[in-house]
C-alpha cells in the first residue's frame, strides 16, 4: 500500500488541531506540525499549542523542536518534515500533517529552491529598523529595493517582507530569482483537506481564542521574553502587541484589540494563500471528518 500524508490546512482558529487529533487517533499514527511558531519551545500560550494531554497521548513532530534563537525557515521545515514522515512510515502507512503556514506546507509537498545564507548582522539590523520604524518603513524598503517581489508579496506580512529585504541586502538579487518553481516529486501520496468557516464564525473564534490566551497568562509569558524581543521569532502576532503594552506604548485593552485585528488579517492572508491551491478539498469543521477520507 502506498504511503500517504493527510494534510489539514486552513486559517487560524478554524479547528485544524481538533480534526488532526481525530484523524491521528483513527489511523493510530503521529502528527507533523506545519506551524512556523509552535516549533519554538519558549512560546506556548501565544501560539496556541495543542493541549499538553494531546501532546502526551499522540506524538507530535516539530512542536518544541527549536529555540527562538535558532534560524528556522521553510527549508529547515522541509528537511525536518521529510525525515519525520519517513520515520512515521516505518510503522504506519499514513501520517497526519496540520498547520497554517502555507510556505512550510508548500516546501514539504513541492520542495524549495536553495536560498542563500544570510549574515546574522544583516538580519538583526533589519529587525531593529523594523522595531523602531514600523511596518510602513519595511514596506517602503521592499517596494524600493525589490519591486519584483513587492508586486507579488503579502504586503502586510512583516516576516515575509524582512526575509525578502535580507536576501537582497546579502546578495543584491531579488528573492524571486531563488524561486524557480521546480516542483519535486515525493515518493508518497498527499491528500489535502482545508477547513473553511463562515467569516463571522471565524472572527468569533479568533476573538474568543485571544481572550482565552489573556486569561491563561499571555502577558506573563511575553513579559518573560522581554529580553529577547528583537529576535526574529518574536516578530509575530500576539507577542509584538504585548511588548508594546509592557513598554507603555499602549493600554492592555488596546493591545488585546490589536492582537484580534492582526490575527483576523493573518487569517485572511492564510485563506488567500490556500485558496490558490487547487489540490485542497474544502469542508466545514462541523462536518463529519469521514466524508472526505
Amino acid at each position: 500500500m502506498q504511503k500517504t500524508v493527510i494534510i489539514i490546512v486552513g486559517p487560524t482558529a478554524s479547528g485544524k488541531t481538533s480534526l488532526s487529533l481525530q484523524l491521528a487517533a483513527r489511523y493510530k499514527t503521529d502528527i507533523i506540525s506545519a506551524d512556523s511558531r509552535q516549533c519554538y519551545k519558549e512560546l506556548s500560550i501565544g501560539v496556541a499549542k495543542p493541549p499538553e494531554a494531546a501532546l502526551q497521548s499522540i506524538k507530535h513532530y516539530f512542536i518544541n523542536a527549536y529555540s527562538i534563537h535558532d534560524n528556522v525557515n521553510a527549508q529547515v521545515f522541509e528537511e525536518y518534515a521529510l525525515q519525520a514522515a519517513e520515520e512515521i512510515f516505518k510503522h504506519n502507512d499514513t501520517a497526519i500533517m496540520v498547520g497554517g503556514t502555507g510556505m512550510y506546507i508548500k516546501a514539504f509537498c513541492e520542495g524549495l529552491d536553495a536560498m542563500p545564507e544570510i549574515d546574522t548582522n544583516i538580519r538583526e539590523a533589519i529587525i531593529e529598523n523594523y522595531n523602531q520604524q514600523g511596518l510602513s518603513w519595511l514596506q517602503d524598503e521592499v517596494k524600493q529595493k525589490d519591486p519584483a517581489f513587492w508586486q507579488q508579496a503579502e504586503q502586510q506580512n512583516p516576516q515575509r517582507l524582512m526575509r525578502a529585504l535580507e536576501v537582497i541586502a546579502a546578495t543584491g538579487i531579488s528573492i524571486t530569482a531563488f524561486r524557480l518553481k521546480n516542483k519535486k516529486q515525493r515518493d508518497f501520496s498527499i491528500k489535502k483537506i482545508g477547513i473553511s468557516l463562515p467569516k463571522r464564525q471565524l472572527h468569533e473564534n479568533i476573538n474568543a481564542r485571544v481572550d482565552e490566551m489573556i486569561k491563561e497568562g499571555l502577558v506573563e509569558e511575553v513579559k518573560s521574553l522581554l529580553p529577547y524581543k528583537n529576535v526574529n521569532a518574536l516578530q509575530t502576532v500576539g507577542y509584538k502587541e504585548i511588548f508594546d503594552y509592557l513598554e507603555q506604548k499602549c493600554s492592555l485593552p488596546a493591545a488585546i484589540e490589536k492582537i484580534k485585528s492582526n490575527t483576523r488579517q493573518y487569517a485572511k492572508r492564510q485563506l488567500t494563500w490556500f485558496g490558490k491551491d487547487e489540490e485542497i478539498t474544502w469542508q466545514s469543521s462541523t462536518e463529519n471528518d469521514t466524508l472526505l477520507l
